[in-house]
């Protein structure tokens, strides 16, 4: 089966979306390693991504369009991705149709935006490390600093409340019109995919287990 996974930046889909690759033996498609990816490359494109993620800005479709189609052309993912944070668009759902790409399952992730500004801002990372705190969730033993080697936390740029905003109304522009175009999709026999809505809040297994109960239903 195939499924797209969405919700808001901070939602937890990427942490699910691992999940459901062990439980159901899936191809995971995350724009968001496929863009780090590119940035790691330091090429003329993966600056102008890093550029449009610090600005708190969607990077455009027709970049996003090319990475996914490379990946979904290659038939032994056909029947088994799940994607995560693809779609962001109607322009980007409507090219997985084009590419001829039939979605079983679309879930919404749902999570209030007050909780995705309190998810996101107080992340703080140990760059070398990649080690991830919360200073609410998961603090670090001594403020600011790595449990491992003591080396300085930050917050990313992006994770700024300021930032996290601005992301969220942009996602709530583009992004959540696929709730009715799927559902709509949901509601064609013809089609044949299924529109499921999941509270967001939660623990890790909380939400994984309402996600595997909505797949089995």
């Amino acid at each position: 089966m195939n499924i797209v996974l969405f919700g808001p930046p901070g939602a937890g889909k990427g942490t699910q979306a691992n999940c459901l690759v062990k439980d159901y033996n899936l191809f995971k498609i995350s724009t968001g390693d496929l863009l780090r990816e590119e940035i790691n490359k330091k090429t003329k494109l993966g600056t102008q991504i890093s550029s449009s993620i610090s600005e708190g800005s969607f990077v455009k479709d027709d970049i996003i369009d090319n990475l996914i189609e490379n990946i979904v052309s290659n038939s032994a993912n056909q029947n088994r991705m799940i994607f995560d944070g693809y779609p962001r668009t109607i322009n980007q759902a409507n090219a997985l149709k084009i590419e001829g790409i039939s979605i079983n399952y679309c879930d919404e992730v749902k999570v209030p935006d007050d909780d995705i500004v309190e998810r996101m801002s107080g992340r703080r990372v140990h760059l070398s490390s990649g080690r991830t705190y919360h200073i609410k969730f998961n603090p670090p033993k001594e403020a600011n600093k790595d449990d491992i080697t003591g080396g300085e936390l930050i917050q990313r740029v992006d994770d700024s409340e300021e930032i996290v905003r601005g992301r969220l109304k942009i996602y709530h522009k583009q992004t959540e019109p696929l709730v009715k175009y799927y559902q709509a999709d949901s509601d064609n026999p013809e089609i044949g995919t299924k529109f499921i809505a999941i509270d967001g809040v939660g623990t890790l297994e909380e939400v994984k287990d309402r996600i595997s109960t909505a797949l089995s239903s």
